[in-house]
């Protein structure tokens, strides 16, 4: 076996070659990590022949790159959009947008939209041949044929359907098409038309593009929704409405089968559905897998407003309750959620019957085996929502309905369980957060059976440091016919028969002993269930090294698995091709781009397809080391030290301590330069001759604060030990929970010569009582029981919130701060980060804060987050490198300035 590792570490070596070869010189800037191009999109072909990739810069235009199975790139396809190829692996289908500099050209001189370049289509046959649609609009390839329909124009409405062979004589131009799509596993479509005045009356249609006949389904020029067909396109279900101002009431439900017109099945006042419920034009329409149930979605009737009254003449207000169930903000923040929910009921496409399965009291439903099991899991949570405003978890009543007469059966009261359901649908399962087991319920039966114990399976994180019980590791899967659950621990896989009957097995052995957790990596995104006679692909993580590795496993029995490649690297994303064993992957480290590998499933030969590698080759790159220490409190913690590329130990270095909370497991990642939101970027810094310091920390309850101290001082005397750091150029960095804690140390030491803190809470008091906008939860939550970790109420353990609250030692600081918070910040609330300001202000301590308006927890437009790299490098050159102050620190940008200065 040890020939297989050392050819995937030669393999890895030769990557680097090209980068090591040459002598790099340049130090990187802001502008070279916004050109910085990343592999964001790839496919390999069903037969494994052809490989796509798409590498695309932070701001500009994508390529994508076209690979046969000996690795020579064979076509590019600049400006690129999305790309997929054919049913027939004979065909590659790539969109092209309009390039950017043109666009943004255009836009400066006020062209008018209809006016703009439209995208263009090209259709690539693998023989070389290559054709262009210009002036695409939309377009869809069917999945498993060789068909393509497209519409060309903004104010023509035609739609063109086509094989995607150009010699093939067979057109079809259809007039005033609204909406069209194919069936998942035909070449079957349909087509919405306003119709024309000569052959083509208004209404639904289905064409079958083989044999080329075509069906008016449903005539008529009104409302269709939710168009859906069963999996081959023999059975096809829409939602209709004659009269276009009343749907809200008058959304009628039907079906076409086998082609024929079709006929409505369900309408409002039907028996089946509660007394003033329609049918929901929101709600998901799809078959069951063998196409004998339809589900649909119904609701209330809608309420209308009062067009009698003046919007003006009305109070706005909200009323907050104490009691209610589910507080206000997050009713708010779910408004048009909920206005739009519906509740599924099932029509019976052999009997004709319907049936309401899910309501308000019941709302959430799981369907087993893919819609065909006789019995499904409905549950709610609202009678519990108040709590869970504290508590970070829900309870949840669960409940048995049976698809053929909507008969319900009580299986569980105030579970905080997640139930989910095996996927024939025999049992639920899930895991008990509060006694750290896992349970399985037979659906037909309800027997409920505790399959672990604590004592028996440590199924639970068991480096949980948050005061609250740990998660679960989660599950594998199941295996055919609901017969076994495989559940992990830490580092193995375990068979656990839903029965209990059997004793469980731990199928890879040998993780525990090693350290190395294994895990299964689906290759078939179709695969419902796990075959434990094929051989399965395991994705290891080795905890010592932090290394990555491909292992072969067949989990029929316990046996250890087999290595296929391991290393120190990442291995991060893989995908098999459909019909064959080929496979493309990606291998990086610190030092190593991710390109993209394309091998079969043994890795014994692998061809490195993409070269982004090349894009480091004129650059200093730094390297990344492992290291460890002892924390203040006794424990050994680890963290990863990036050292410039030119490192000499006998030089004094500025360094820069960015972390957030454990880290250490991505010593081997390759951090893509980027622009990014939140933090700095390891290779800017690196090749700027900083070192930059990412500890682990861990905590204890009640003290977060002082557990970052007693984890992160230690380390960082543990660099100033070894001679290379220059203790008078010590930075630190942090966003959101980093913000926090580097705004704590503040307090805490004068060891920072600057420290950039974005998002931070620094009010524990008032950041309790606070809303996280996001999603309009209350906030106490994270102070109770998850990341804040006071495990206590302002009122039970003020102390904690006092202690662990750098606003209140604010006088204590001693380091230049920015801040970086934004107005729109639905996670920690913006006033935290006034709070700090203002507070550093009043005491006349240095202090900048950024606000990119109307921006969340971070920069999400790319100008934002350059502008935020190219502001906080300049703040941490002046404070660590003693280069110049930049106008907006010492002069500051004055807000009659602002739209015309940006003081860089």
């Amino acid at each position: 076996m040890k020939h297989v590792k050392y050819l995937a570490l030669a393999l890895c070596i030769g990557s680097l070659s090209p980068v090591m070869a040459q002598t790099a010189s340049r130090s990187l800037t802001v502008d070279n990590l916004v050109a910085w191009q990343r592999i964001s999109g790839q496919t390999i072909s069903d037969n494994g022949m052809w490989v796509a990739c798409k590498m695309e810069p932070w701001e500009g235009d994508a390529v994508v790159n076209l690979y046969d199975a000996q690795g020579k790139e064979l076509a590019t396809f600049p400006q690129a959009d999305r790309f997929l190829f054919s049913a027939s692996s004979d065909y590659l289908v790539v969109s092209q947008k309009p390039g950017k500099m043109m666009v943004d050209s255009l836009k400066l001189k006020k062209t008018k939209k209809e006016k703009m370049p439209m995208d263009a289509l090209v259709i690539y046959s693998l023989s070389g041949n290559r054709e262009v649609i210009d002036s695409l609009k939309t377009f869809k390839m069917a999945e498993k044929t060789d068909w393509l329909a497209f519409q060309r124009g903004r104010k023509d409405s035609t739609l063109y359907i086509r094989p995607l062979n150009a010699k093939l004589s067979i057109r079809y131009e259809i007039p005033a098409v609204k909406a069209f799509n194919f069936a998942e596993k035909s070449g079957m479509l349909y087509y919405i038309t306003a119709g024309d005045k000569a052959e083509e009356k208004p209404g639904l249609y289905l064409l079958n593009t083989e044999t080329g006949v075509k069906t008016l389904v449903k005539e008529g020029n009104g409302v269709f929704k939710q168009v859906a067909f069963d999996e081959d396109g023999a059975n096809l279900a829409f939602l209709y409405c004659a009269q276009k101002d009343s749907c809200y009431k008058a959304m009628g439900l039907w079906l076409s089968q086998q082609g024929a017109p079709a006929a409505e099945v369900a309408a409002r006042g039907n028996r089946a559905f509660p007394k003033g419920w329609v049918i929901s034009e929101h709600g998901n329409l799809q078959f069951s897998k063998s196409a004998s149930r339809l589900f649909f979605g119904t609701s209330p009737e809608p309420r209308q407003k009062d067009t009698l009254q003046l919007a003006e003449n009305r109070p706005n207000v909200q009323v907050w309750s104490w009691d209610e169930p589910v507080q206000y903000t997050v009713q708010d923040y779910n408004k048009e959620k909920e206005l739009k929910r519906s509740y599924q009921a099932v029509y019976h496409v052999n009997s004709g019957r319907i049936c309401q399965l899910a309501d308000e009291g019941l709302p959430q439903i799981l369907l087993g085996d893919e819609g065909d099991a006789p019995l499904a899991l409905l549950s709610t949570s609202r009678p519990y929502s108040l709590s869970s405003m504290w508590e970070g978890r829900t309870r949840s009543d669960y409940y048995t309905v049976s698809l053929e007469d909507g008969s319900r059966r009580l299986l569980a009261s105030a579970d905080y369980g997640r139930y989910r359901l095996s996927p024939q649908g025999k049992y639920a399962y899930w895991y008990a957060e509060t006694d750290s087991c896992w349970y399985t319920l037979s659906m037909a039966d309800g027997k409920k059976v505790q399959l672990t114990t604590p004592a028996s399976f440590p199924a639970w994180d068991e480096e949980n440091d948050v005061p609250d019980y740990p998660n679960a590791h989660g599950v594998a899967g199941w295996t055919e016919r609901d017969e076994a659950l495989l559940i992990y621990d830490r580092y193995d896989i375990w068979k656990f028969n839903p029965d209990a009957m059997k004793e469980p097995v731990n199928l890879t052995v040998n993780g525990r002993k090693n350290r190395i957790s294994y895990r299964l990596v689906k290759l078939d995104k179709e695969e419902r269930v796990i075959d434990l006679n094929k051989p399965q692909l395991l994705k290891g993580f080795n905890e010592a090294t932090k290394g990555n590795g491909y292992y072969k496993a067949r989990l029929s029995t316990a046996a250890s698995p087999r290595e296929l490649m391991a290393g120190n690297y990442m291995l991060r994303s893989i995908y098999k091709a459909k019909d064959t064993d080929h496979v493309i992957y990606t291998m990086e480290s610190f030092e190593q781009y991710p390109d993209l590998h394309y091998a079969t499933l043994d890795f014994k030969k692998s061809i490195r397809l993409t070269h982004g590698i090349d894009q480091q080759k004129d650059y200093l790159w730094g390297t990344a080391e492992l290291v460890s220490w002892i924390s203040l409190d006794g424990r050994k913690l680890e963290g990863v030290v990036y050292k410039p590329a030119d490192f000499d130990p006998a030089k004094k270095y500025p360094l820069i301590v960015s972390f957030y909370e454990r880290n250490s497991e991505t010593l081997f990642n390759y951090r893509m330069p980027e622009p990014h939101r939140s933090t700095i970027d390891y290779h800017l810094y690196n090749s700027n001759g900083y070192i930059v310091f990412n500890p682990d920390i861990r905590y204890v309850d009640g003290y977060p604060g002082e557990s970052c101290y007693n984890c992160l001082m230690p380390g960082v005397a543990m660099l100033i030990g070894k001679g290379y750091i220059d203790e008078k150029a010590i930075g630190a960095q942090g966003h959101s929970w980093g913000g926090y804690q580097v705004a704590y140390l503040a307090t805490r030491t004068d060891l920072f010569a600057a420290i950039e803190s974005g998002a931070p809470v620094v009010n524990m008091f008032s950041a309790y009582g606070g809303i996280r906008w996001g999603s309009g939860l209350a906030r106490s939550f994270q102070y109770e029981h998850t990341q804040s970790r006071l495990a206590g109420t302002p009122w039970s353990t003020p102390l904690r919130y006092l202690e662990n609250s750098a606003l209140f030692t604010m006088d204590k600081v001693q380091t230049p701060i920015l801040i970086m918070h934004n107005d729109a910040d639905g996670h920690v609330p913006w006033y935290q980060g006034i709070e700090y300001f203002v507070a550093m202000k009043r005491l006349g301590k240095p202090c900048w804060m950024l606000n990119y308006t109307g921006e969340p927890h971070w920069p999400t437009k790319i100008a934002n987050k350059i502008d935020f790299q190219k502001r906080m490098f300049q703040f941490f050159n002046h404070y660590l490198k003693k280069e110049a102050m930049p106008k907006w620190m010492s002069d500051g940008v004055p807000a009659v300035e602002q739209p015309y200065e940006l003081g860089y």
